[in-house]
This record gives structure tokens, sequence and C-alpha cells, in this order.
């Protein structure tokens, strides 16, 4: 009885020394929280909100769910990207970062924060203004006025800008007014692209890129944080899966993949550079006073930013994880007599999307707090390629049926359901475990095992478009197969076993 109690008291003790300090954390302003997802109840009216807008866009038109010739929803659908498309284009100029006020050294803490916290609302009410619009459906963004100080503070001390991007899909990460924004702090920095996991994309793909980059004057430079630094612990890349061709060698300085001596000179010399402009206008030459160049990291959470950090320093210096945040304040890194690194933590940039399952699928919102598994899988499903998924997991997909088309991807329901029984994911009651093949397959998919990327607009256009002639030509050149009658009663007659209509007992055919 005594030991009992003797273990109570001790326990009691230990919580509430665990409180204290969390109280005594918070009051010294040393807890930083990324907020970009609302309250539980605010979560539970957005997702119905949600659930109702993709209900509403598949079942508004009067015509009939299944469209045999597209195999997807109805035309109230297309209708609705179409109209979303042109929103988007008519309020781009809209979405914008929050700006920091004009401060001066003589101002108070009091005027400084009050100033701040006054613009950092007025920029939250131009963004509800957007997202009452119906057409539009903004990407959950950071909340926390706190997080992006941390932001001000690097743009402001920095020379150079570098934006970490993901290669697979770098448009997705990149955030334009951000760009701009650091015009107007200083007209000398520039903002240089950081396309990172660029060992995942072929070479002809880099090329692409490359040329599109180009094009749009747009600095930037290819990287891989995790080769870079499997290179400096003298550890072969476990992965056999990324692409063969990445370690060939290039002279093409635009397309090959930087290593870490070729970035760092690359950064301090692109830096210098911007300090040379600003030391020949009068008006700064006199204030400039600088020991080292800096060159700042921004970009949003698990993109790669605390790794390339990392790599870049030769040893650990910040958390790296593969849940998006870790980092909670920025910090300064000297590298060299004339390089300074500072390091900004992840935010999430306002931005357009088609829902929020796109966020989660690329990795910008936790996968543990993931709530419909279906609608982020379907994302996966749409984006690899069907023979790709098969030959990664060893497991063979349902084949379209015969009023469906032949190209189209798998359903989320075909994949989760055919994964589950491969690996023998089995939940309560006997059924598929999809919630647990779902967070597995996100992570394959974020990781790289599931290979995928994105190509430039223009080039992505024609893709599309040769695909739609091939399609085409293969319809109309040749007949479908399995069109026969015995072959569409078998599948009507499949269906209505699957679903209880029928019993199991076969009819006999008459003949």
């Amino acid at each position: 009885m005594g030991k009992t109690k003797k273990k109570t008291s001790l326990g009691r003790a230990l919580v509430k020394h665990h409180n204290h300090a969390i109280d005594e954390t918070k009051e010294k302003g040393k807890v930083l929280e990324s907020v970009t997802e609302v309250s539980d109840i605010d979560a539970i009216i957005e997702q119905a909100d949600e659930s109702d807008r993709l209900f509403s866009i598949h079942h508004d038109s009067a015509t009939p769910i299944i469209n045999l010739e597209t195999g997807s929803s109805s035309s109230g659908g297309k209708e609705w990207k179409e109209q979303q498309k042109r929103e988007e284009a008519l309020h781009a100029n809209s979405l914008q970062v929050p700006r920091r006020p004009p401060w001066t050294p003589k101002m108070t803490l009091e005027q400084l924060d009050a100033n701040e916290k006054q613009a950092f609302l007025t920029w939250r009410r131009k963004l509800a203004r957007l997202e009452e619009n119906e057409n539009l459906v903004l990407t959950p963004f950071e909340k926390n006025l706190d997080i992006w100080r941390q932001l001000w503070r690097v743009l402001e001390r920095s020379d150079l800008i570098v934006m970490v991007v993901d290669a697979r899909d770098p448009l997705f990460y990149r955030c334009p007014d951000l760009e701009a924004y650091v015009r107007e702090i200083d007209e000398h920095r520039k903002t240089m692209l950081l396309v990172n996991k660029a060992d995942l994309l072929p070479s002809y793909v880099r090329e692409k890129w490359a040329e599109y980059f180009t094009r749009n004057n747009i600095l930037f430079v290819f990287w891989s944080a995790k080769a870079a630094t499997s290179i400096l612990e003298g550890k072969p890349l476990k992965e056999e899966w990324r692409a063969p061709d990445t370690s060939k060698k290039t002279d093409d300085l635009a397309v090959k993949v930087y290593g870490r001596d070729e970035l760092l000179a690359r950064l301090e010399f692109e830096a210098q550079e911007i300090v040379k402009k600003r030391k020949s206008s009068m008006e700064t030459c006199a204030k400039w006073h600088q020991e080292h160049v800096v060159v700042g990291f921004v970009g949003y959470p698990n993109v790669g930013k605390s790794s390339t950090i990392n790599a870049l320093v030769g040893q650990k210096r910040t958390g790296v994880t593969s849940t998006p945040g870790k980092t909670k304040h920025f910090q300064t890194l000297i590298i060299s007599e004339k390089l300074m690194l500072c390091d900004c933590p992840g935010l999430v940039f306002p931005s357009f999307s088609s829902s929020r399952y796109e966020m989660v699928a690329c990795g910008v919102l936790p996968i543990d707090r993931m709530t419909e598994h279906r609608e982020a899988i379907k994302v996966v499903a749409e984006r690899v390629p069907r023979d790709v998924i098969e030959q990664v997991y060893n497991i063979s997909l349902p084949k379209p049926k015969t009023y469906e088309p032949r190209f189209r991807p798998p359903l989320p329901s075909e994949l989760l359901r055919s994964y589950c029984l491969s690996r023998g994911y089995v939940a309560a009651g006997g059924l598929p475990d999809e919630t647990r093949a779902a967070r597995q397959i996100l992570k394959d998919y974020i990781e790289g095992k599931l290979p995928h990327f994105a190509m430039p607009p223009d080039e992505e256009n024609k893709t599309r478009g040769d695909h739609a002639l091939e399609a085409n030509a293969g319809e109309e050149g040749e007949e479908a197969p399995g069109l026969g009658l015995d072959q569409v009663l078998d599948d009507l007659s499949s269906f209505d076993l699957a679903n209880g209509l029928v019993s199991s007992e076969k009819p006999q055919r008459k003949k």
C-alpha cells in the first residue's frame, strides 16, 4: 500500500513539474507553433463544406453520373474547373504574403507590435474575402504572425534569398509574390530557386525545366540534399529505385545536379555580386558594413530545407523529420569567413489549389491528420501511371471495364484494396485497412518510391494533346476488345453478384 501511494505521488510530481516547465517556456516566448490548421470545431465545419463542394461538383448536373465517353464525373465538374481557372487568373494578384509595415529604430516595442498586428489583420481580411468566392479554393496557409515575423527578419538580413522547392513540381512550391516582396525590400536582392530532389528526375525532364526557367529569367540550381548528405557521410544511396541516369555527368551547368562544394561556391558568388551592386550605389555605400554575405533559406515545410542546411554545414545543426514544420525559429550559421546561412522556419504560403488533399499528398500538411484518405490517394493514382504502381508494389490492379476508357487511372478503392490484399492489411471486422495502406502509399509518394514528376506548363499541355491524339487514334483504328454481348452480360452479372442483387448460382444461358 505504501509503495502504491509513493508511486502515485511520484507520478503526480513529474506531471506537475512537466506542466510547470511548459508554462515557463511559453511565458519566455520560446514556443513557436505553426498554425496552418484551425481548431477542431472549425476543422469539422471546413471538412463538411469541402465534402459538400465535392458532392455538388459531381452531382449538380441533370446528366447521369457515369459518362460513357469520359468515365468520370458529369459535365458540371468540367464547367466548374474551367470557371475556377478563370477566377484564379483574375485574382492572382490578390494572393500576397504579408508585408512588414515600415519601421524605424526609434519606435518602441509596443508601437512596432501594434503596427505589425494591424498589417497582419488587414492581410488576413483580404484573404478572407477571397475565401468567400465559391469558385476559389485557398490552401491552408500560415496564420501565426510570429512565424511570418521570422520570415521578415530573414528577408531583411539576407543578400540572396534561396527558395527551396521540390523538383517533382517546382511551380507548386514557388511563391512569385515572395520574389516580388524581396525586390521591394531591396532592388539589388535576388531570389534563387534551389530545385531539391533533382536526382528523382530523369535528365530529359531537367532539361525541359532548365529551358523553362531560363526562358522566364528565373535563377535556379538543381540540387539533391539526400545525395549530398550520403556523399558527405561516405555512404551509398540505399534507394535503388532512384532514376538511373541522374548519375551521369554533364558539362551543362544548367542541367547538372550540383554537389555540396559547387553549391556553396555558387551561393557565395551570387551573394557577393549582389553586395557589389549595392556598394556601387552611392546611397547605400556609406552605411553598408557587413563582414559576411548572408544567404537566406525559405520554403514550404518538408521540401528538404533543413536537410539542405545540414548538408551545406557539414553536420547536423537543424532537426530533420518527415513531419512538416520542424524548424521553429530562424538561425544563422557561419560557413566560412565570407559566407553565412540564415535558415527560416517552413512556411505554407497562400495559394490556389484544387483541394486540401493535394496539400497532404505533396507533404505540406501532415499525413497523420488526414481524414479522407481516398481523396488523397486519388491524387497519387492520377499522377503515377498504372504500370508504375503495379511494378513498384508488385500488385495487379483491376482493369477498366468495357464501358470505361482504357487509359483511365485506377480508382482509389481499387489501389487501396489491392495494396491491402498484397500486404495483408486487415482492420476490425475483416475489412481492408485502407487508412494504414493510404498512409504508407502517401509516404512512398512523398519520399520518391513512387516516381512522378510534373512537366513545365507548355510541355505539359503538349504532352496532354499527344496522349489525347494517341487515345483517339487507338479507339478509331481498332475495335475495343471485350465488347461482345457475352462479355457485357458477364460484367453486369458480376456487378449484381458483388452487390447482393442476385444469388451466387449462375443461371444457364439459353443457346
